[in-house]
């Protein structure tokens, strides 16, 4: 039996903002800055992933003297520059926070993504005035598959975890959405539609048309 949401969660990479192709572009060039040079397919290994957790990755395979620190500033600076240029919405994502909204549901956002990253988003996207509560799991013990950053966006939502709803693009997020004991519905790319865990998810759908079609069925 499907539970009848009182609150909608969107993760933001990929779900709210097309910007895996951006992170990928920074990552590449940053890395390389430093010595460690990245593949698209090297990038999308991590995707889903704390950027703290990703530098440390690829720094424990790939020992160099710049530091992890210096590493993650220089690649989120170019992330920001190219968000500022380049950013533009998913397809639907607009239509859906509108949806959601006309509907009286409280609207959250939970990320893996820094403060400073997601606050540049939400402007460069002209949302922020879609959302209840805004929580990036930046500096919190652990990140997604954890449940945390959902458990606390809830929390600030004044909604209690069985009655949200989560949108989310990967099988970490998925992961970490179920932990919190919350529907999800998965909205894979491409690159990660082949892997299994979504089959975690409550619902799955192939576009965020077809998204904003499953929250309609629920929240008529």
């Amino acid at each position: 039996m499907k539970q009848v949401p009182e609150a909608v969660i969107f993760d933001m990479d990929g779900v709210l903002v097309n910007s895996e192709p951006l992170w990928r572009k920074a990552m590449i060039k940053g890395f390389a800055d430093a010595g460690i040079y990245l593949t698209e397919a090297d990038c999308l290994k991590t995707q889903g992933t704390r950027f703290k957790e990703v530098v440390s990755y690829w720094k424990s395979i790939h020992p160099v003297n710049t530091t992890a620190d210096e590493i993650e500033k220089h690649v989120i600076q170019l992330l920001l520059n190219l968000i500022h240029s380049e950013a533009k919405p998913m397809p639907y994502i607009p239509e859906t926070l509108s949806y959601c909204q006309s509907k009286g549901l409280r609207i959250g956002l939970a990320t893996s993504s820094d403060h400073v990253l997601m606050n540049t988003v939400v402007d460069a996207l002209a949302i922020r005035n879609y959302f209840n509560a805004m929580v990036s799991a930046e500096l919190m013990p652990y990140g997604k598959p954890h449940p945390e950053v959902f458990i606390h966006c809830a929390k600030n939502l004044g909604i209690a975890a069985g009655k949200c709803l989560v949108i989310e693009d990967s099988v970490n997020g998925v992961v970490a959405a179920k932990a919190a004991q919350m529907q999800v519905i998965a909205v894979p790319d491409p690159d990660h539609r082949m892997q299994k865990q979504f089959a975690l998810a409550d619902f799955e759908a192939n576009t965020f048309n077809d998204a904003l079609n499953i929250i309609k069925s629920l929240v008529p």
